[in-house]
Formats: structure tokens, C-alpha cells, sequence
């Protein structure tokens, strides 16, 4: 959301069906801490299938302001070195994104020292970097944070350095694999790793550039540091979680809707769970894609759902699939393990008739036959996604405040709706 301009809107009239192909757009979660780990390069980066979202145009923002150029050509991205390296970047951009502190530690590395404002990002919950400065102190980056800022400086580590993180963190185990790979001499093995699709993407990406990483997507990597890394021509995987959400909303709306774009193993908990409920739907795996049609409600079970970090449920589908979960008849549990207050959604939901009890990390959900149309607002980003999704099954209009969080992760999708069909409004 862009400061001093008011939130848009969206109105939705319901029910709504879908029908026709939708494309599934490059990762979000992807092309950030890529688009962060192109410091480490003063030669040029090409990226492909790049989604034209805010997140992107905030990291384009704080790689301008440290001394890049960055060009853009449809979902094409040109890096290069325009003049040296500016080792602070500012409040303003940084708060917007938690993403963006992943520039902190590969800045340290490459100027010997950076200050970098603490990150934003969606209302989640205290989700501190702690992690994130642990691990870069036993890769000898020094921190302290004052007014806001993190303030680091590079100095000598061990030539043998071993992290064991104490959560499976996605951002901390990006960020220390992104800060380890310039130290040259240093082998640092890191364990307890996350093994998100988007890791591996980016040690494939960083491996490219000449990297030395063994290990990517597994709980053990591997990073023999080197002296330096070359431009690299690279395509950006397709995004998960838009897939996933396109999903939802073919249960509830598809007309032999078509997702393009959609990988099975990246998704296998979300297809293991329409399996769990009876739901049918086909998928090609050659074409990578898949077609979903919405059934009869009362021919699905209910289930219970606990988000857990990959190959678990993904907490950034929890909100979405709690809208089809309260269709579903009979009583359905989702708990959420990851972001423990991730149920902002919840009352919005409930104002449209469903019936959802949070207790604690758990939200208990009787399912309804109906949802009715009504005044609602976004809380984060993936909440946006699943009130969209909500309304356009809903009776009647609903109108959804504060929806600019929407466009932080899916691009261009009053378009892409219009294209299967669906009708919304930005006003």
C-alpha cells in the first residue's frame, strides 16, 4: 500500500464461476532473496518470469538505492552494477517487506559492512531476525541494532563454521546460504535447514553463478565459500502458493478451469488433502497443469489440517483453504503451527456466515451450505487472497477494504480473473 494514497476497494458480486486457463506467475517467495543475492555480482543478471507485483518493485526500489540499475521488460529483469555499492538502505523500503533484510548479510560481505533497517511486512505476529543474525555472527558479520537498524561489519570467522538453526526458518536459511558463499576459504555447513521449493531455486541460482553448495533442499547444506560469482541468465520457478490458491478457487468456482503453471511435488500436501476429502480433479504432469471443476459440497469430507513448514501444509494456504473447509459439511480443524496469529481472517469470514471458532493456534469450523455477501477488510496478504476467493462464492456483494495486500503477491489479477471469466471491481 502506497503511503498517502487511500486502499482501494474491491467489490465482488457473487456467486461467481470460472472457466477457461489461468497462468500461475513466477514465485514471489523465489525471486526475492534471488533478486537480493544479485549484490554478490558486480556483472549482469538476467531474470525471466518475474512477477510484475509490489514485493518485486520494493526489492527494485532497495537495489536501486545500494547502486544497481535495474531494467525491466515484461517479466524480464536486467541487473547491473551502475556505481559502488551504497551499504545502508533506509527505513521506508525495508519496512514494507520482511524480505527485504536479506540484503543485509550478503551487503556486509561484499562492502564489509552495512546498515539496514529492521523489516516489515504483513501483520503475522512478532517474526524476529534473531535467527538471521546468530547465524551470520558465526559467519563473522558482527551486529548491533540501534534505532531500528542493524548495523553490521565483516570480520574474521572460522574456516569451519557450523549453524544449526533451531527452527527450520525459510529467510534464515536463505539468508546465511546468500552470505556464505563469498567467503573464500570458509566452509560452512548449516543444519536444521528449511527445504521450501524456493531454497533450492535459489541455490540452483546462485550454483549458476559459479557457487560452490551442496545439499540445496535437503535439512544439511553444504557452502564452500568462494572468490566470485558471475552474471547468469536465469528463469524463476512458478509460484506455489498462487498455484495453490488458484486451486481453492476452482474447488469452489471452476468450470474445467485450467491452472498453467502448477508443480505436483510442490504442491503434494495441498493434492494429498483433496484426495483426504474425495474432491476430483486431473493433472497433467508433463503440461504442468491441472483441471478442477467444483463438486457437490456434500460429496466431500471434512478433514483436519495442521500447517507445518515443507513438505508440510503451507501456513500461506491456511486462510485459503479455510474457506472451502467452511462449505464442507460436518466439522473441520485447522491449526496453525507456523504463524500462531494467522486467524485475522477468521472474524471477516464469520461476518459472511460461516462458522469458525478459534481456540488458541486451532480454528474449529462447522460447515455452512451458504456465504453471504458483506463489508469486509484484508488483514495480510494471503487473508486478501482468501476473502477474494470468499466473496466470489458468496450470495450477493461484498466489499473488501484494505485490498492493496492482495497485489503484494498476485500480479496482475483483475486481469487474470477477467480472462476466466470472474468480474471484480477496484475502486
Amino acid at each position: 500500500m502506497k503511503d498517502n494514497v487511500p486502499s482501494m476497494v474491491m467489490h465482488v458480486k457473487g456467486p461467481q464461476k470460472a472457466t477457461g486457463t489461468i497462468k500461475v506467475s513466477g514465485a514471489k517467495n523465489a525471486v526475492l532473496p534471488i533478486m537480493a543475492a544479485t549484490v554478490l555480482t558486480e556483472d549482469t543478471v538476467v531474470l525471466k518470469n518475474v512477477p510484475q507485483i509490489e514485493d518485486v518493485n520494493t526489492m527494485i526500489e532497495i537495489l536501486t538505492f545500494i547502486g544497481k540499475k535495474v531494467e525491466r521488460t515484461g517479466d524480464m529483469l536486467v541487473i547491473l552494477q551502475d556505481s559502488l555499492i551504497n551499504p545502508e538502505v533506509p527505513y521506508e523500503p525495508v519496512r514494507k517487506m520482511r524480505a527485504s533484510f536479506n540484503i543485509y548479510g550478503p551487503l556486509v560481505v561484499v562492502a564489509k559492512k552495512a546498515k539496514v533497517s529492521l523489516p516489515g511486512g504483513c501483520a503475522l505476529g512478532a517474526r524476529p531476525v534473531n535467527f538471521h543474525i546468530e547465524g551470520l555472527l558465526k559467519l563473522g558479520i558482527e551486529s548491533t541494532v540501534e534505532h531500528g537498524y542493524v548495523i553490521g561489519a565483516l570480520k574474521s570467522s572460522e574456516k569451519n563454521v557450523s549453524i544449526n538453526l533451531p527452527f527450520p526458518s525459510v529467510g534464515a536459511t536463505e539468508h546465511i546460504i546468500t552470505s556464505a558463499v563469498l567467503l573464500d576459504g570458509v566452509t560452512t555447513t548449516i543444519s536444521n535447514c528449511a527445504l521450501e521449493p524456493e531454497i533450492l531455486d535459489l541455490v540452483n541460482f546462485l550454483k549458476g553463478m559459479g557457487a560452490d553448495i551442496r545439499g540445496g533442499g535437503t535439512p544439511v547444506v553444504t557452502v564452500k565459500g568462494v572468490k566470485k560469482l558471475s552474471g547468469i541468465e536465469y528463469s524463476v520457478i512458478y509460484d506455489r502458493i498462487e498455484a495453490g490458491t488458484f486451486a481453492v478457487m476452482g474447488a469452489l468456482l471452476g468450470e474445467n478451469l485450467c491452472i498453467d503453471g502448477i508443480e505436483y511435488d510442490h504442491l503434494q500436501s495441498l493434492f494429498s488433502l483433496f484426495d483426504d476429502m474425495n474432491f476430483n480433479y486431473k493433472y497433467d504432469k508433463h503440461k504442468k497443469q491441472m483441471i478442477v471443476s467444483a463438486m457437490d459440497f456434500s460429496y466431500l469430507k471434512s478433514v483436519s489440517v495442521e500447517t507445518q513448514p515443507y513438505p508440510g501444509f503451507a501456513t500461506d494456504l491456511q486462510p485459503q483453504l479455510m474457506v472451502m473447509l467452511s462449505l464442507i459439511p460436518g466439522r473441520s480443524i485447522l491449526t496453525e503451527n507456523v504463524f500462531k496469529s494467522r486467524f485475522n481472517h477468521v472474524d471477516e469470514l464469520n461476518r459472511m456466515g460461516a462458522k469458525i471458532k478459534v481456540e488458541g493456534n486451532t480454528a474449529i469450523i462447522d460447515g455452512v451450505k451458504t456465504l453471504s455477501g458483506a463489508q469486509i477488510m484484508a488483514t495480510d496478504l494471503r487473508a486478501a487472497a482468501a476473502l477474494v476467493i470468499a466473496a466470489l462464492n458468496a450470495c450477493g456483494e461484498s466489499q473488501i477494504s484494505e485490498i492493496d495486500h492482495l497485489f503484494r503477491g498476485y500480479e496482475d489479477i483483475k486481469n487474470k480473473f477477467s480472462s476466466i471469466g470472474i468480474k471484480v471491481d477496484l475502486k
